[in-house]
């Protein structure tokens, strides 16, 4: 008779384990599909936020960009936090580039340039590459705007003259402020490839107003109302030469050390009118002089 109630305990705990695994099992399989149901369901929301956002950014770009702008800054920060600096733009700020992978001739130029002026060939290569897509589209010869950067400051960025002439290519920059408004203001005098490109534009109207090449760089260095500019046209025509002959192949020693050449002692730069009998007029003043203001 015990023997009877333990087998039927036996197979009463049994049929309960029995129960309990499958309770378990349904349970787990409950859990396990409602998982698969609420995960399936994410991932089909996380789609359709994807692509809400990338029809949101496609059609505002300015969202884009700033968002670009505001990853770039995380991880620029993460970057900083981890090696303590970081200066990811430097090479973007740099005037400078390889002069092989310039053409021929530019390259030429400027490893003539560095050798003479004892300038890197880097920035000036970036100098060189300018000035002849810059020649190109305001008709002047680029051999012609390095001479005169070569004479006015030996290709230092930063010069400035006693009169206030400043950069590469010693413009006016107070007499010219308006040409720098475009650039952001007075100091991209200080850039090099602005002051390459104001200097030009300033160089297109000395010539217009002359007449000639010669007459130009009169006015341009200040000497328009003065019987001598003191050699300066004739330096600027010299290095001119020297440059196209290096610029067509032709092999020529660089000369001496540059010295720049000296403006006139009462020079100012392109700004009295050319007709005498309007040097008294106060509205004449170099500041409103219709080539330098205009």
């Amino acid at each position: 008779m015990t023997a009877l109630k333990n087998f039927g305990r036996k197979v009463d705990l049994n049929g309960h384990m029995k129960r309990v695994r499958s309770s378990l099992s349904t349970a787990a399989d409950d859990l396990a599909q409602g998982f698969f149901d609420i995960t399936h369901s994410s991932f089909a929301l996380l789609g359709l936020l994807v692509a809400f956002a990338l029809i949101t950014l496609t059609a505002r770009p300015d969202l884009r960009h700033a968002g670009e702008l505001e990853l770039m800054t995380w991880l620029q920060g993460r970057k900083e936090a981890s090696v303590g600096f970081t200066e990811p733009s430097a090479i973007d700020r740099a005037t400078a580039s390889n002069p092989k992978e310039l053409p021929s001739a530019q390259a030429a130029v400027a490893f003539w340039l560095s050798k003479k002026y004892s300038v890197a060939p880097e920035p000036l290569s970036v100098l060189v590459a300018q000035a002849f897509e810059i020649g190109q589209k305001a008709k002047l010869d680029p051999t012609l705007i390095l001479a005169i950067m070569a004479i006015e400051s030996g290709f230092n960025p930063f010069a400035q003259s006693p009169v206030g002439a400043q950069g590469l290519m010693q413009v006016m920059t107070k007499i010219h402020h308006d040409k720098y408004e475009n650039f952001g203001g007075l100091l991209a005098a200080f850039d090099p490839v602005t002051n390459l490109r104001v200097g030009v534009k300033v160089l297109q109207e000395c010539i217009a107003r002359a007449g000639s090449i010669e007459g130009g760089l009169k006015y341009y260095v200040g000497a328009a109302n003065l019987e001598s500019d003191g050699g300066y046209a004739n330096k600027v025509m010299a290095e001119h030469a020297r440059l196209r002959a290096v610029a067509t192949g032709n092999r020529q020693p660089p000369s001496s050390r540059f010295v720049s050449a000296p403006r006139p002692a009462r020079a100012i730069p392109a700004a009295l009118p050319a007709d005498p009998a309007q040097r008294g007029n106060p509205d004449q003043t170099p500041e409103k002089v219709a080539l330098l203001g205009e």
